[in-house]
């Protein structure tokens, strides 16, 4: 290696400097302290576990997003984590064993074996919130508001939330005449709101069925709350399971409304976290970003897998992009210089002057 490479870091990997770094460690403090008002307890998974632990309940979401090595010690497939969530939900069915709604809040770097967009960071520093124990809207409604004071507690005021709810295209896509291959074409047409290329499809497969073509609606189906009346006349005598889903994104949204600065929108063909997510799914988007900046949603009994089935829902975010956020000023910090010296009342006076800052 040339000696000038040595000192190149990997492509999406970022070295945080003064006075950035202090900012960033500031901000950690404050969300942790937030976090805790809120009753969630601090937890701190590892940074690498065996691979089945670390990949249960995601598939393929986590699964090429995950870097993965032997362990030298039992010659096991181990993985760096790329999302801190599934070590969490693993504490709380595994290790805590509640029967009590549980409130669990988290800190730490993530690795991704590549970014999601170009120029994205690889080692995002993951913070986020998990209840688990519970299944009713309650505490979705709690998620997301702890993700808004979360954000207002970065300084962001004005938030977009994107409300959406895979259970929706979940009980659609069983009661349809499709097949897991022609199911999973649907799935990625909806992500790109491509509803020409949905009628081809059904075209080409003869599909003609009203849950299909309920499907094909969800395109349109985005825009402000206005959104669920007309998504509850399409599926009222069509799909009765879908009727309460959409209830609840009403009632979640009902809850927030009012909010300074927040302002709401229905997406029901959102399917991100198809393979993860249960439920309502959530993302928060601030002026001037094109993609989110928090994202949250409900993924029950993820648990199984570790012995007990626990409703969970919850929300994370990156603090490097919450900092983004917010203005350093590059300043000389205020500082006293003293000088080299025996002096025992200089030293008295320094420590006295450390100890108050």
């Amino acid at each position: 290696m040339n000696i000038t490479n040595r000192w190149l870091l990997p492509e999406g990997v970022e070295e945080i400097l003064p006075p950035k770094a202090q900012k960033l460690e500031n901000l950690c403090r404050t969300i942790i302290d937030l976090f805790s008002t809120w009753g969630y307890e601090f937890v701190i998974p590892p940074m690498v576990e065996y691979l089945e632990s670390l990949l249960t309940g995601t598939g393929e979401d986590l699964d090429l997003k995950t870097f993965k090595l032997t362990d030298q010690l039992s010659g096991r497939l181990m993985g760096i984590r790329a999302d801190i969530t599934p070590q969490v939900a693993r504490i709380d069915a595994h290790l805590l064993k509640r029967d009590t709604p549980t409130r669990l809040c988290y800190l730490g770097s993530v690795l991704h074996t590549r970014p999601g967009k170009s120029g994205e960071t690889r080692a995002p520093l993951q913070v986020g919130a998990e209840l688990y124990g519970h299944s009713g809207v309650a505490s979705d409604i709690e998620i997301v508001k702890l993700m808004l004071a979360t954000l207002k507690q970065v300084g962001i005021n004005q938030t977009y939330i994107d409300l959406g709810h895979i259970g929706i295209f979940r009980t659609l896509s069983s009661d349809s005449s499709l097949s897991v291959t022609q199911q999973a074409q649907v799935f990625e047409a909806l992500q790109r709101k491509a509803k020409d290329e949905l009628k081809a499809l059904y075209k080409e497969w003869n599909i003609t069925n009203a849950a299909s073509n309920a499907l094909l609606e969800l395109v349109d189906l985005n825009g402000d709350v206005t959104v669920l009346d007309e998504a509850k006349k399409l599926l009222a005598k069509l799909s009765p399971e879908s009727v309460q889903y959409i209830d609840e994104i009403k009632t979640l949204a009902e809850s927030i409304t009012g909010q300074s600065e927040v302002f709401i929108n229905v997406d029901l063909a959102e399917l991100r976290g198809y393979h993860y997510h249960t439920g309502m799914v959530y993302t928060a988007f601030v002026p001037g970003e094109g993609d989110g900046i928090a994202f949250g949603g409900r993924y029950d009994d993820i648990g199984s897998a570790f012995g007990r089935a626990r409703p969970a829902t919850g929300f994370s975010t990156d603090v490097k992009s919450l900092l983004k956020q917010q203005i350093i000023v590059n300043k000389t910090p205020s500082s006293i210089f003293a000088p080299t010296s025996s002096d025992i009342a200089l030293h008295q006076k320094i420590n006295a002057l450390r100890k108050t800052g």
